[in-house]
């Protein structure tokens, strides 16, 4: 059967101060999560008016891939849907059902392995087919964070933000950032023979390529964007913690490169354009943040060049032998207990 359609599959974001609220208890529902906890989180979007980047992103980098596969003389309509808001994955297998669509590619917003990451696309495809009668089959593309044209935007990324240092530019410590994740999901993130740690080894993977890509010869990999009690143990260190690690040290200014996003989410504006920006100001530090893929051009070609690789056997670029994955079928995982949060192994 012939693939005849492209499911952008994204996280999701609000777009309006009256979203914020309903969109943080549809990303937290079942966690527990206290109420003072997401109103503390709201404020953050509303420093934005309420509005996340993400949707308007997604929208651009759509049209991107939409000019790139027409470029191509590749025909195949491009459909929209998130997790957590409007417009819902649901929504957009259903339209795809509608329009006679029998099997669709899924592009997942995310270039690495892991739960968060990676299988819960898949739940989120398996819950819209549910939903769905008659819908279509639906195949997730791949990880893609050792790709060239991957690592390719996010080094020139970092050769800009260096420039905008000048004189500090070349003195910078490059520091490469992703989400934390506690430390039990990065154990569980993999097949369970591979011993865990996919997540964070696919991160730091990623890292070294654009680190080499750039010249650098030293940098560091942090995290950012962590929540839960203290009690629970996640990835460190936190990138505003080790800012503070750097000016002890005498560093004179930073390059922060946002290595685990895609796009520029709320944790990119406001986690280090804003609190880690801020810190760095305080200490009197030059710094500068590593613009994500966005709606770049190169984005988009790679994104057609997954597409081909199930439209006609077109070879898998990659610049690492780091264990990948991804690639799965109507939201089956991997492999049998592949990335399942740990409370699931127990």
């Amino acid at each position: 059967m012939s693939l005849d359609a492209l499911l952008w599959l994204s996280f999701g974001g609000p777009e309006g101060p009256d979203d914020v609220m309903p969109f943080l208890e549809n990303v937290t529902r079942g966690r527990g999560v206290p109420r003072e906890r997401l109103e503390s989180v709201a404020e953050h979007y509303h420093h934005f008016g309420g509005v996340s980047p993400i949707n308007e992103l997604n929208r651009r980098a759509i049209k991107a891939v939409e000019a790139e596969l027409d470029a191509q003389g590749i025909r195949l309509p491009v459909y929209f849907g998130n997790r957590n808001w409007q417009p819902y994955a649901e929504d957009a297998v259903a339209a795809m059902t509608a329009n006679g669509v029998r099997r669709a590619l899924v592009f997942p917003t995310s270039a690495y392995g892991g739960y968060s990451s990676c299988r819960q696309y898949d739940e989120d495809i398996a819950r819209a087919r549910e939903a769905v009668p008659g819908a279509p089959e639906l195949v997730k593309l791949r990880h893609f964070f050792d790709h060239p044209l991957f690592v390719a935007c996010f080094a020139d990324a970092v050769m800009a933000a260096r420039a905008r240092l000048g004189d500090q530019g070349e003195r910078a410590r490059l520091v490469f950032t992703a989400h934390s994740i506690p430390v039990s999901a990065d154990a569980a993130a993999g097949p369970p023979e591979e011993g865990g740690g996919r997540y964070s080894r696919q991160i730091r993977e990623a890292a070294r390529l654009v680190a080499a890509e750039t010249g650098a010869n030293e940098y560091d990999v942090v995290w950012q964007s962590r929540s839960g009690p203290p009690s629970v143990p996640w990835l460190e260190p936190d990138i505003v913690d080790h800012i503070d690690v750097l000016h002890e040290a005498g560093e004179p200014a930073v390059v922060v490169c946002p290595i685990g996003f895609v796009s520029d989410h709320i944790e990119v504006v406001w986690d280090l354009d804003n609190e880690a920006a801020e810190r760095a100001a305080s200490l009197g530090m030059g710094f500068a943040r590593a613009a994500t893929p966005n709606d770049d051009s190169r984005y988009a070609e790679l994104v057609v060049e997954l597409a081909r690789e199930q439209l006609s056997g077109a070879p898998a670029r990659r610049l690492s032998d780091v264990p990948s994955g991804g690639c799965t079928t109507n939201g089956a995982p991997c492999a049998p207990g592949c990335c399942e949060p740990p409370a699931r192994r127990e």
